[in-house]
């Protein structure tokens, strides 16, 4: 049940939701598709850094930033004048028309220093979606096979040959049928709730993430290797080898609850598609771009490379841009014409992606993203003592927790996470859920400061209280 505390903060700020331009906030979404969430009464005015304000004069801290996408903070002053340098020399510089523009030349500079070395061909995208199904064509063609592979728990998009690679809810995906076709799901391992794991004792696994000094090392976790045996039977129950054309993965998982894989998960399928002529895809959409504390999410758990390498949300600090890295020659069966798109590769997106990354480089954001990750993933901790968090799991400030029973079982209530998230946001907060489980997620921007996070940190405290109430270690309440 709700407390009493937060009923009566709902109730404030509902009679306190203003609206702008002569329009109340129930005039304004009376316009808009009730089809797309919306989290909370409030109308965006302007953003810097770290906060946002409200057309009702409040501020917040933004620990949400667009689902990822403001990789360094709210109107980050280079990237508003790359932008706006941009915007008066050439705004539309169309792909076909023009093969590349000044500012895309600028981005192909700084990818060849951050992307991994195999990677030398980039096809520009508007949203991680199109990069998702671009991707697929890719394979297809190239293998001149028809199926894929994508995992339980996956989010790859809402456009319909992405949608039929999401699972990490059936609201994205229900009555919208039938999908396209040549779609086989695999388990991902998630090891909190694995029942085989749980009997062997915990084969290493904890509350801590696997990231040292907070828990054990990486390579100290183990897997009760299911996952993998479930992969290895698909190919003779669901998809033969020969008629698979890739795996998609999201190295680290991200809507889907911010899973990280057990050591040797993601070589493991490096080898399945070298052994069976498949291509292996990774969908760095959200754990991408510096997100974790390296340039990209897979970094920290294999060296292990894909074939094709998939980015958006913070590559252009809120900026729609995205693409695919890939082997070049991925592209030798494929003529001209057969991809492509009227805004791909925008000016003013190459423009936002370049300067972002030059912030990234120049302003120690990679480090920073791993310090203030280990300060997050701690004060997690320390508040898991108290209130039924079960587990801390990610890297750097991709980070999440999820909730367990007040029993101490793994089992929480259910809309655990959407009422803290609610809390949150009455108190100034802005957070997400993660998942089809009770977990809340973590996205800060990249440059989020020592004094912002223990704010954060503060304020999360605050919205447990408001869930769970009465102090003490409700867990055993």
């Amino acid at each position: 049940m709700v407390s009493s505390s937060l009923l009566r903060l709902g109730a404030k700020a509902a009679g306190e939701a203003v609206g702008v331009g002569g329009w109340s906030y129930a005039k304004i979404v009376e316009h808009l598709s009730p089809a797309v969430s919306k989290f909370s009464p409030v109308v965006a005015e302007r953003g810097s850094g770290s906060y946002v304000w409200t057309t009702d004069g409040r501020k917040h801290l933004d620990f949400a930033c667009g689902i990822g996408v403001l990789s360094t903070g709210h109107c980050h002053p280079r990237v508003v004048a790359a932008v706006q340098e941009q915007a008066a020399q050439i705004i539309m510089a169309q792909q076909n028309i023009f093969p590349a523009s000044r500012p895309m030349v600028d981005l192909l500079q700084r990818l060849e220093t951050v992307m991994p070395s195999q990677l030398t061909s980039h096809f520009f995208c508007n949203s991680g979606s199109e990069a998702v199904e671009n991707a697929v064509k890719i394979a297809r063609n190239y293998t001149g096979k028809q199926n894929i592979i994508a995992f339980d728990g996956a989010y790859h998009g809402r456009t319909y040959g992405a949608m039929a690679l999401t699972t990490s809810k059936t609201v994205y995906r229900q009555t919208f049928g039938p999908f396209p076709s040549g779609v086989v799901n695999a388990p991902y391992p998630y090891c909190l709730h694995c029942k085989a794991r749980q009997a062997a004792g915990g084969l290493g696994y904890e509350v801590a993430p696997n990231t040292p000094p907070l828990g054990k090392a990486y390579d100290q976790r183990q897997c009760c290797g299911g996952p993998l045996e479930s992969l290895e039977w698909m190919f003779k129950t669901h998809s033969a080898p020969s008629e698979t054309a890739a795996i998609i993965i999201e190295p680290i998982l991200g809507e889907g609850g911010f899973l990280t894989p057990p050591p040797g998960f993601l070589s493991a399928l490096r080898a399945l598609c070298d052994k069976h002529d498949m291509l292996l895809i990774f969908d760095e959409v959200q754990c991408g771009v510096a997100r974790t504390g390296k340039w990209w999410g897979h970094q920290h758990l294999t060296d292990a490379q894909p074939d094709m390498l998939l980015f958006a949300k913070g590559i252009a600090s809120g900026v729609p841009f995205a693409g695919v890295s890939a082997k070049p020659h991925l592209y030798d069966k494929m003529s001209p014409g057969m991809m492509g798109g009227t805004y791909g590769g925008s000016a003013l997106g190459c423009a936002a992606a370049a300067a972002t990354l030059d912030v990234i480089s120049g302003e120690g954001l990679l480090q920073n993203a791993a310090d203030r990750g280990q300060q997050l993933a701690a004060g997690l901790l320390r508040l898991s003592e108290k209130y039924p968090i079960v587990d801390v799991r990610g890297r750097g400030l991709m980070m999440a927790a999820e909730f367990g029973g007040a029993d101490g079982s793994l089992a929480a209530r259910p809309h655990t996470a959407a009422d803290v998230t609610h809390a949150a946001g009455l108190r100034g907060l802005l957070l997400l859920g993660a998942g089809a489980r009770e977990t809340v997620r973590f996205l800060p921007p990249l440059n989020v400061s020592e004094s912002e996070m223990e704010e954060g940190l503060g304020l999360f405290e605050q919205s447990l209280e408001d869930v769970f109430g009465g102090g003490g270690d409700v867990r055993s309440a």
